[in-house]
């Protein structure tokens, strides 16, 4: 596991560091030289929405999401673990139900290209189906973990 995590924070690291040196070659083309560059417009949104979904779906652990937790706090134990349960029940369920149609697509969307770069639009919405699969399986680890007891303390904001 710590592997993969680190693995991941590299690939999220190299995204990020691509789109900063397009963002700064696209810059720099058109202030500098005034001669824009249209492939870096598309190679930065592109990068930016792998960027997003890759750290949603591989980087950014789940207490470091944005929760509400006000009902969390102020319930007892047994009622966190039932919040939990379905909680992670209701989102990971939806997330596992839309895969097959999220791969659909994505898969459908290689017939169209990118405008300027003729990039199959599969590999631009690609990450969206690794977002699908990180929740589905991050949802079953806590409704695992919550059967198990962890992560039911209030101070742990786990949920």
């Amino acid at each position: 596991m710590r592997w993969f995590k680190g693995a991941a924070n590299v690939i999220g690291g190299a995204l990020f560091l691509a789109l900063f040196a397009v963002f700064v070659l696209q810059v720099t083309a058109r202030f500098a030289f005034n001669k824009p560059m249209a492939w870096t417009d598309e190679a930065a949104v592109i990068l930016y929405i792998w960027v997003i979904l890759w750290a949603a779906a591989f980087i950014v652990p789940e207490r470091e999401h944005v929760m509400f937790d006000l009902i969390w706090s102020s319930v007892g134990r047994r009622a966190r673990l039932a919040m939990r349960i379905a909680g992670n029940l209701l989102v990971g369920g939806l997330a596992a139900v839309a895969i097959p149609g999220t791969w659909d697509y994505v898969r459908f969307m290689a017939r169209e290209g990118t405008p300027v770069l003729n990039l199959p639009f599969m590999w631009v919405f690609l990450p969206f189906v690794f977002l699908m699969v990180a929740l589905t399986l991050r949802c079953a680890w806590a409704i695992w973990q919550a059967v198990h007891g962890i992560g039911l303390d209030a101070e742990l904001h786990l949920s």
